[in-house]
């Protein structure tokens, strides 16, 4: 009878220990659940101080319109942070809950280098996105990028090469384009194109590899070498392409020279 009466006193303090528990889950369900815990305001910060010149209120909506789920307590601020970088603009968020019904967003926005193909683009990062190129402010001046998918790093690397090495004759880059066979024509702030061939250091992106060809150091160091000689001798004529495949030297091609002489007209009084 003993053993019968403090079974029954165990199974009743187990059975009123779960009650209490879950009245208490209740009661923080019911309480987790209440309108003044809905999501009623989102804040946009950008990192670090800076200066948000492309994600605003308005995009943010766009983005997040009827795809946000839960409250203050049971949002997954993981899943709600890929949705906002899925806006345009946004590269990197950060999300916090501000108690009791909002969020903190703070924004790493893409910052453009360049355009990329058709129309995408090169964030300052080395990475492609997709965004509206009207919403550029109206001074920014990129180059363009062409080249085959998965090269676009290779093509910021070799960028950032040419920019340097011609920056002593004062010229820059407006466009540069890597072949589907991995060789490059480069448009320079001049309007005159430099043809260079294939690239033996693009092996690691390259599928055709680049036997027998010259390094890209070499050729554009080149080119910087002769061209101040070479201006001295080409008499002030404007040179439309330089073709840079050769070992030992380059091809020209010049513009066309307009030989048409001006014709005065007098009228006969």
């Amino acid at each position: 009878m003993l053993n019968n009466a403090r079974a029954t006193n165990l199974i009743a303090n187990v059975i009123a220990i779960m009650a209490v528990i879950i009245l208490i889950t209740g009661g923080i369900y019911w309480l987790a659940h209440r309108p003044m815990f809905n999501l009623s305001r989102i804040t946009i910060e950008p990192v670090n101080g800076r200066v948000l010149n492309y994600v605003s209120p308005a995009s943010i909506q766009a983005t997040i319109a009827g795809k946000l789920k839960g409250n203050f307590f049971t949002i997954d601020l993981g899943e709600t942070k890929q949705i906002f970088e899925t806006s345009p603009w946004v590269r990197q968020a950060h999300l916090r809950r501000v108690w009791p019904d909002g969020l903190l967003l703070k924004i790493e926005e893409h910052e453009p280098f360049a355009f990329w193909n058709e129309n995408q683009m090169i964030n300052t990062w080395g990475e492609l996105f997709s965004a509206n190129q009207a919403e550029l402010n109206a001074e920014s001046e990129l180059p363009q990028f062409n080249g085959p998918d998965g090269s676009e790093r290779l093509v910021v690397q070799r960028y950032a090469e040419l920019v340097r090495w011609l920056a002593p004759l004062k010229l820059g880059v407006n466009e540069i384009t890597l072949s589907d066979r991995y060789a490059w024509r480069v448009e320079l702030s001049n309007d005159m194109e430099l043809v260079m061939g294939r690239d033996p250091g693009a092996d690691a992106v390259n599928p055709h590899g680049g036997q027998g060809a010259v390094s890209f150091a070499s050729t554009i160091e080149r080119f910087v070498r002769t061209w101040p000689v070479l201006q001295n001798r080409i008499e002030g004529r404007k040179i439309n392409k330089v073709d840079l495949r050769y070992t030992k030297g380059f091809a020209l091609t010049y513009a066309p020279v307009d030989n048409t002489l001006p014709v005065d007209s007098k009228e006969k009084k």
